[in-house]
């Protein structure tokens, strides 16, 4: 089957990934950002952020032709009929809310341009009724010699697999407009969505087609039952902590229970990156635009629980060490997650930060996220290698779960450190060979 024709509006980490990858599906992609900087970087093979496999797919795809970049809107409107918008939906200052600025932003710049007929297909998560109000703003901009259906589908990406996880998804989410006899306008966008699929589709994947709203929900829904999941375990571990229990093997029985499962029952340090806070605090900021205040109370205390293993590891550390002040400490992990360097809302650094603020020496080492670290914290000591970090350290903090962490050596380990006293934020170390080596361990909701 011809590859089909694409726009894909923003080129963060959502909407580069995507233009890439429907690139390597065999679409001609045009991706489009008002930023020249980024769009330059792209256009030169250079992604301007970690994810595994990716510079591949997008050097692959620049080579042979089927992807390129722009920041110009005309073009893009005359490119192609059907449009991705990937554009970010942050958290808004003083508020839990989303904010869709961008999103709107990029129906205004584009709509204008428009002739013949169009679909734009949103992948930004976006609170609901966006979709609806998108299609309202747009009828008002576009042409009489235009028309334009507005479709979600939202994205799953899970950072690390991105690459992945926009090639051989594991469902696909459409949500389209009604057809209802209210309302007889035909919807295109199921038809168009199934071609630009059709690779995923032809090998089995799920192709679930919804109202818009529904579809609206799918994405924040998905977040915050994951956040819950990752928050309960952390609240049974602070349970396990006072009573002696261990919380690994507490996950380990209740996750052989088909109807729970093992996945995201890891306790510890918590949930951050750009998704889950954000995501479960604006679902619940539009509930209470709907009237629904009562119905999604609990994520504040998803919430809440979160934030509370950041200071529990701060605490733990005063615990071992008595005064903070001036004692040397390396934290492990700058990234909210392996395989990322993605630093938003990353309980690491936020481990770091708040042990620096109370006065400790701090150094921190991330395979990947030392540059967006740096940024965000420029205080902070930052280490040139793991052997640099570790020198001369009273009490390593193990906070972002990267292989090379997981994977240290002990006894290499504790000939670098002034003192073999280490806190496992992530509950994923070894315990007998560091047992066996020497070192003190510690860690949230386990006695070790």
């Amino acid at each position: 089957m011809a590859g089909m024709r694409m726009t894909v509006i923003g080129t963060g980490y959502l909407g580069a990934t995507h233009a890439a990858c429907m690139a390597e599906l065999g679409h001609e992609v045009l991706g489009i950002d008002v930023d020249q900087t980024k769009i330059d970087a792209l256009k030169a093979g250079k992604v301007p952020f970690f994810e595994p496999g990716l510079p591949e797919v997008l050097e692959r795809n620049l080579a042979n032709g089927r992807l390129c970049f722009t920041t110009d809107y005309k073009e893009a409107a005359e490119f192609a009929n059907v449009h991705f918008i990937g554009v970010g939906t942050p958290q808004q200052r003083g508020s839990y809310a989303a904010d869709t600025t961008y999103v709107e932003a990029a129906v205004d710049s584009l709509v204008p341009h428009l002739q013949g007929d169009h679909v734009i297909f949103g992948k930004s998560t976006v609170p609901v009724g966006t979709a609806q109000a998108l299609q309202e703003r747009a009828n008002k901009l576009i042409s009489a010699s235009a028309s334009l259906e507005i479709a979600w589908n939202p994205e799953f990406l899970r950072e690390g697999y991105a690459v992945n996880d926009t090639i051989t998804p594991d469902r696909i989410v459409l949500g389209v407009r009604s057809t209802n006899s209210t309302n007889s306008t035909e919807t295109r966008a199921e038809e168009i969505a199934r071609e630009v699929y059709a690779t995923p589709l032809a090998d089995g994947t799920p192709f679930i087609v919804t109202d818009l709203q529904t579809a609206e929900l799918v994405k924040v829904s998905a977040n915050a039952f994951l956040a819950t999941k990752i928050s309960f375990i952390n609240a049974v571990s602070e349970v396990c902590e006072i009573v002696g229990a261990d919380v690994t093997q507490l996950a380990d029985a209740i996750g052989h229970d088909e109807r729970i499962g093992r996945k995201f029952l890891g306790a510890g340090l918590g949930f951050g990156g750009g998704c889950l806070p954000k995501d479960i605090r604006a679902f619940m900021a539009r509930a209470g635009e709907l009237g629904a205040d009562q119905a999604l109370t609990f994520l504040r205390e998803v919430d809440a629980i979160n934030m509370r293993r950041r200071e529990r590891v701060v605490d733990l550390s005063r615990e071992i060490l008595g005064s903070l002040i001036g004692r040397r400490i390396t934290v492990l992990g700058a990234a909210f997650k392996p395989n990322s360097d993605d630093v938003r809302d990353s309980p690491a650094l936020a481990v770091a930060g708040q042990l620096n603020l109370a006065g400790a020496s701090v150094r921190v080492y991330d395979p990947e996220a030392m540059d967006n670290a740096r940024r965000v914290f420029p205080t902070l000591d930052y280490a040139d290698s793991l052997d640099d970090a570790l020198a001369d350290a009273e009490l390593v903090i193990l906070a972002t779960e990267w292989d090379e962490f997981r994977q240290l050596d002990p006894e290499h380990a504790g000939q670098l450190v002034e003192s073999k006293t280490l806190i496992d934020a992530r509950n994923v170390l070894p315990v007998p060979a560091w047992h066996s080596a020497g070192w003190e361990l510690h860690a949230l909701g386990r006695s070790l």
